[in-house]
């Protein structure tokens, strides 16, 4: 592999002159790095914007069909960190009718788990996973399929006025058991979570494009830097590492501007990462809790965190004995 020449420039340097072309805008975000049960989901969305991607302010342009505090869900979808989205007893609600929303206006209803895997994770093997994310849920499990279409039909209407398109939107679903593989290959989880989201934005993100490209993402697990990291994934461009302190890390990449930061999620493109990450695992753990409960009629469900994990775990104890199932599939050991 080509490893990248880097060099450093002062943070205080001046942003790259910015023309009014158009622009792409990459979020990225996670869902599911702290879970001893479930999988970690990474996703990425890319936004062709139609000038500089740092100018776009998609909240303002959207302003008829988004709301970034939930205060009009009746007639808004509300997008935002999936933390802030997925609480209260409408939370689940709320995150599936926007996922599903923005999820049709790339490439139309999406009606089953099967169906919204074979769009998010592209290439990805299915057949490798465990048994509970083999089964299907039919969608949406709680929203109503008509809002669904309604805020798709005026979301596609405002981002064609605005001249803003959703370029692509893919997800990576990392199973317990590959989990447990890339964190005994790293030593690290957030070394592991950090290498999966560059693969996985190498797969939508072309560092030769010569339109102004602006790449938003959280830190992981505090890290400060990214451009040895970044370079596994490039082949040989150089990256100017611009800026590495507590709050953003940030570097160039040809006309890529990539940003490490917290709080990414107040940019829409990240918060929808956020929230397509977030519903992906909800259904999945949905999956994981059916597939128990069918062998332990009973049981209750578990949404995978450290305490109640162990307790679930304790739960099933028997009967993963004597269905044969693994730690390492079934347990996410860090």
């Amino acid at each position: 592999m080509a490893v990248a020449v880097k060099t450093s420039i002062q943070s205080e340097s001046p942003m790259p002159k910015m023309t009014g072309s158009s622009g792409i805008f990459i979020g990225m975000d996670e869902a599911g790095y702290g879970p001893n049960l479930g999988p970690l989901v990474v996703t990425a969305t890319v936004w062709e914007t139609p000038g500089p991607p740092a100018e776009c302010d998609f909240y303002e342009l959207l302003c008829d069909v988004l709301s970034a505090d939930g205060r009009h869900r009746s007639t808004r979808l509300h997008v935002a960190d999936s933390k802030q989205v997925n609480t209260g007893k409408d939370g689940l609600l709320a995150l599936e009718t926007a996922a599903l929303a923005i999820m049709a206006c790339q490439g139309g209803a999406i009606d089953s788990f099967s169906q919204l895997c074979a769009s998010l994770l592209k290439e990805a093997d299915t057949s490798e996973f465990p048994d509970w994310y083999q089964e299907d849920l039919q969608l949406p499990l709680v929203a109503d399929r008509a809002d669904i279409d309604r805020f798709s039909k005026l979301l596609e209407e405002c981002l064609e006025k605005s001249r803003i398109r959703l370029s692509s939107l893919r997800s990576d679903l990392v199973t317990e058991e590959r989990f447990n593989r890339l964190t005994a290959m790293s030593d690290s989880k957030g070394l592991a979570l950090s290498r999966v989201t560059f693969e996985l934005l190498r797969s939508c993100w072309n560092p030769e494009d010569k339109r102004p490209t602006m790449c938003v993402g959280d830190k992981h697990g505090g890290r400060n830097r990214y451009d040895d990291l970044l370079a596994e994934v490039l082949d040989g461009q150089m990256i100017f590492r611009m800026e590495e302190s507590r709050a953003v890390s940030r570097y160039r990449v040809g006309q890529t501007d990539l940003f490490f930061q917290t709080k990414g999620e107040s940019h829409f493109p990240v918060a929808v990462a956020s929230i397509v990450s977030k519903y992906l695992r909800e259904l999945s753990m949905e999956l994981l809790n059916r597939f128990w409960q069918r062998h332990l009629p009973g049981v209750r469900p578990t949404k995978g965190y450290p305490v109640d994990a162990k307790r679930f775990a304790s739960d099933v104890a028997t009967v993963r004995e004597k269905l044969q199932i693994t730690d390492e599939v079934f347990w996410r050991k860090k």
